[in-house]
């Protein structure tokens, strides 16, 4: 079977989680958690948790396990402390638990940055893998980074992405 038809056959509608890691931002002002939100609405998806909490690894670990365990969403999508500051701890928060990783997504989402911002998307640690049968992607939390990688990689394979966790 290719691609198309698992495109088909992809899961239509989606329970979507927001985390956005910022010791900053409040749910108020978190723009790129908003959009993200509005995207998935659009898309028929259902948004069953967004929250802002602060760049601390351990709330990140708690927080994560906890929707996973709780909400059961097909996807989490994390938006913050992917960089390369002290302060960035959300690889380092998340890469432990997952259970099978998408080795491509963050060398797919560095060239793509490339191509819009050059050489600064060197920076980038973005991430993703899979938690107890739910997607987690991690990626940097400024509006244009979540637009470019929600908009080319993970909306457009995100119900492929779930068939396929679910799969026998």
């Amino acid at each position: 079977m290719g691609t198309e038809e698992h495109k088909k056959n992809a899961v239509k509608q989606l329970k979507i989680g927001i985390i956005t890691l910022s010791s900053t931002r409040t749910l108020t002002d978190d723009e790129s958690g908003h959009w993200i939100r509005e995207q998935a609405e659009k898309q028929g998806h259902g948004v069953i948790f967004h929250r802002v909490i602060p760049d601390h690894a351990g709330a990140i670990a708690e927080t994560v396990s906890g929707v996973i365990n709780d909400r059961a969403p097909h996807a989490l999508l994390l938006t913050g402390g992917t960089g390369i500051s002290s302060k960035d701890v959300t690889i380092e928060a998340v890469s432990p638990l997952f259970e099978k990783k998408l080795t491509a997504f963050g060398p797919l989402f560095a060239h793509l940055s490339f191509e819009e911002i050059g050489s600064a998307a060197l920076l980038s640690r973005a991430s993703a893998g899979v938690i107890r049968g739910t997607i987690v992607f991690c990626m940097p939390g400024s509006l244009k980074a979540c637009k470019l990688a929600c908009d080319a990689l993970i909306f457009p394979e995100l119900g492929h992405i779930v068939k396929h966790i679910h799969e026998g």
